[in-house]
């Protein structure tokens, strides 16, 4: 098997591939320009290069904000293992939360159809009324939500709809109340509204879900948001509905406390796990910012297209936020989420058989896993990753590589011995765990778990004392 050796410290940049140039790096080139009025062509010499006074001259200085935000470990990993996969190295790519499925065809249909329509064109900001009366019927037959197209914001992803709201509701100083493990961009749009992220862990013991009692000692005149996911990135975790009643009844006692329910995995659930949308219990619905797009049920990542529900003002301010940022979602886009929409309850039988496929994949990695001793793992409800504990291969020691002792170094183990990418985490706010995305053929994931399988063995694994 071919094998890349490189650390934990290594940096990403040095695996993409540099940038070619027509002209040498190394040499400047000369220009002729004629002016309007010159009586004659002036040579003009440009350099490649800023000259080092006008280097001393620039403040290249970013906002604090922006600074104090860490860049996602998930595309980081993505982008390297592309990398290395360009470089010839047989790289298992199961760090992205991206379906192998092609976006369903009556899909794509409606897509090609818009182009050739010449539906090409600006839409409103808050996306087209037929998209958004479809949404509309959509959460009211499947998730019992009674909402008006007025209060529907159609935007370029899921994620835009989360950043909107955060920045809509948070004042700098307020806080934002965040179960761990949770999805690596939600602390960081918190900090990018002046807001302070809130993290309580969870346990695995317990699937990885809030204890109401947790939350309860967290909620304080500050706090502003609550954020659940679920089913859950990156644990597959289901709250169920008694769950969340308990959650509520603490919700209900503070008038400041809002929560934003990221509801982009609902369809991806396996029995007898069931989806219960928050927004939808007693007292919550004036309270709740339900968050749902397209990516990943419908197979749609690069479509760009999500959703947003909620009070109507609410849902207002955030429009005003993407009427100044990005203006509204892609026409076309617009025409294949409505194609989407059109596919039946909870997406019909397409969405049904990509789901029995993840379910397949995840019975075989949860049968895999278990095998190894040490492991521990709270079984997937939902959506397609696997959040492993690999914390007691923790403090052994690889010749050639060093020590494994936090989930990026095994990270980087298994990448550099199993050529397997996965992502560690840290980046999730849990450092025992690795999580793996099985949105991959079974026949890929046979071959990952194989490789890590091999590479585990080459730990030595500490003596229980």
């Amino acid at each position: 098997m071919k094998s890349i050796f490189f650390s934990s410290s290594t940096t990403f940049r040095s695996f993409l591939p540099l940038h070619s140039s027509s002209l040498p790096l190394d040499s400047p080139s000369s220009v002729s320009i004629k002016p309007r009025q010159a009586p004659c062509p002036v040579k003009v010499r440009a350099s490649l290069e800023p000259s080092p006074n006008l280097m001393a001259s620039v403040d290249i200085s970013v906002s604090p904000r922006v600074s104090a935000v860490k860049p996602s470990k998930t595309m980081a990993i993505t982008d390297q293992a592309t990398a290395l996969v360009q470089a010839g190295v047989p790289i298992i790519r199961l760090a992205a939360g991206e379906p192998d499925f092609d976006t369903p065809s009556v899909i794509a249909e409606a897509g090609i159809n818009a182009i050739r329509e010449g539906y090409t064109r600006y839409t409103p900001n808050a996306g087209t009324l037929e998209l958004r009366k479809a949404i509309c019927h959509k959460l009211e037959e499947e998730n019992g939500l009674n909402y008006k197209p007025n209060e529907i914001l159609v935007s370029n992803g899921a994620k835009q709809c989360i950043v909107q709201v955060v920045h809509a509701v948070c004042s700098p100083g307020d806080e934002v109340i965040i179960p761990a493990p949770f999805w690596v961009s939600y602390p960081e749009m918190a900090r990018l509204a002046d807001a302070k992220p809130i993290i309580i862990p969870t346990d695995i013991s317990d699937n990885f879900l809030l204890k109401p009692e947790s939350l309860a000692a967290k909620v304080n005149e500050k706090t502003r948001l609550l954020i659940l996911c679920s089913p859950s990135n990156p644990t597959g975790s289901v709250y169920h509905k008694e769950l969340l009643e308990e959650i509520a009844d603490i919700v209900r006692k503070h008038p400041r406390l809002l929560v934003l329910s990221d509801e982009i995995y609902e369809h991806i659930i396996y029995p007898p796990a069931k989806h219960t949308s928050f927004a939808s219990l007693p007292g919550m619905f004036e309270r709740t910012f339900t968050v749902n797009g397209f990516s990943k049920a419908f197979a749609m990542t690069g479509w760009r297209l999500g959703y947003l529900a909620g009070p109507e003002h609410f849902v207002a301010a955030c429009g005003k936020i993407q009427s100044q940022f990005t203006s509204g979602a892609s026409s076309i886009s617009q025409k294949a989420g409505l194609a989407a929409l059109g596919m039946g309850y909870a997406g019909g039988e397409v969405v049904s058989n990509m789901v029995k496929a993840f379910q397949e994949r995840r019975d075989f990695l949860v049968k895999s896993f278990k095998e190894l001793d040490g492991v521990k793992i709270s079984e997937p409800q939902g959506a397609f990753y696997l959040f492993i504990d690999f914390s007691s291969y923790y403090g052994t020691e690889v010749e050639g590589f060093g020590v494994i002792n936090n989930s990026e170094s095994l990270c980087s183990f298994l990448l550099d011995k199993a050529q397997v990418a996965l992502v560690p985490g840290d980046a999730f706010g849990d450092d025992k765990c690795v999580r793996i995305s099985y949105a991959a053929s079974l026949s890929t994931l046979k071959d990952a778990v194989k490789n890590i399988k091999e590479a585990l063995l080459i730990l030595r694994r500490p003596l229980p004392v």
